[in-house]
């Protein structure tokens, strides 16, 4: 089976194919970050039609870097949602027409499924069960997870994503859009101690996260600063070490309280190369083992959505002639495979 992907969420159109024995085929990304950067953020219309005018080229090209054609396919995956409900559209609508005129089956993808079924594209994927730490911009959440479809929610964030307040950190300092990777830059130049950030939500039981207030903290702390280089730097770094400690803690109180010793991170903030190292820290001091996909694959990209969907479109799973795309989408509502 050889399943097309399309990812067009938000601010990226991604195109893959998914061979079910050959594996990853080709895959192709296009990011519109120049165009969003004169705005300090992702403008929802001017996204769309970027999916619009990217969406068909990537497909062939990647068809043709598969050596593939049309009539090879044997099925169309396409993220559904969540995400900003026009650029879902244009992915949903192309990917849904394009089955329905090849006569293949379609299927609707949830972008964080994807996102949490991404390290399983590495030649030596995790086990299930295990547990899940889902961190990108718009979400932060902790699942155990049993199988394909088999989620159990353990905690997520009760207001700003991690990488939301990476983003507004990274504002906040001057730093532009996307702010995470300049920040996380930044951080390394900071001087250690300076600065002692909250770690939010840490001091009582349970997995949920809290980031508004860290962020917060550090609006608060840069005004009395002064605003030199150097304090930018130091705020930084005592932003990131605070948000890293926090995930951290609340991912070795989810092992434990699960008794698994499989940990997978996934999504934009997982590629930040301290909170690797931190995850891998403890999965050494708990026996374990971390896993994460390849950077590539941390941000958003068709590959993940081809292969969750080969993953549903492989036990049958089909969408009708019609297609809904969903701006929310608790994946508590996804049936098990």
């Amino acid at each position: 089976m050889k399943v097309l992907g399309i990812e067009t969420s938000c601010d990226e159109t991604g195109v893959a194919v998914y061979d079910a024995e050959r594996g990853l085929l080709a895959h192709r990304l296009y990011t519109q970050v120049a165009m969003h950067a004169a705005y300090g953020g992702v403008v929802p219309e001017l996204a769309s039609r970027d999916h619009v005018r990217k969406t068909v080229p990537l497909i062939r090209e990647v068809l043709a870097a598969a050596g593939l054609a049309m009539k090879d396919l044997s099925g169309v995956a396409y993220t559904a949602g969540p995400g900003l409900i026009g650029a879902l559209l244009v992915g949903a609508a192309i990917g849904r027409a394009l089955a329905w005129s090849l006569n293949i089956p379609a299927i609707g993808v949830h972008h964080m499924e994807g996102h949490l079924l991404a390290p399983m594209l590495e030649d030596d994927p995790p086990p299930f069960p295990f547990v899940a730490l889902l961190v990108s911009g718009g979400h932060t959440q902790l699942f155990r997870v049993d199988g394909v479809g088999h989620y159990t929610l353990l905690g997520e964030s009760l207001d700003d994503a991690a990488g939301e307040a990476f983003d507004k950190t990274a504002k906040t300092l001057g730093l532009g859009y996307p702010g995470g990777p300049a920040l996380e830059k930044l951080a390394r130049q900071g001087r250690a101690g300076r600065f002692r950030f909250p770690r939010p939500m840490t001091n009582r039981p349970g997995l949920d996260f809290s980031f508004s207030g860290l962020k917060t903290h550090a609006l608060n702390t840069f005004a009395g600063s002064g605003g030199d280089a150097q304090s930018k730097a130091d705020i930084a770094r005592a932003f990131s070490e605070a948000v890293i400690d926090t995930l951290a803690i609340k991912c070795r109180r989810a092992l434990k309280q699960t008794g698994l010793r499989t940990l997978i991170a996934a999504g934009g903030v997982s590629a930040n190369a301290a909170l690797r190292e931190r995850l891998a820290s403890i999965a050494r001091e708990m026996k374990g083992r971390v896993y994460y996909p390849k950077p590539e694959f941390c941000t958003d990209n068709g590959a993940m959505i081809a292969y969750a969907g080969w993953r549903r479109l492989a036990a049958g799973q089909r969408e009708p002639l019609s297609f809904k795309a969903h701006p929310r989408w608790p994946m508590s509502e996804l049936p098990a495979v």
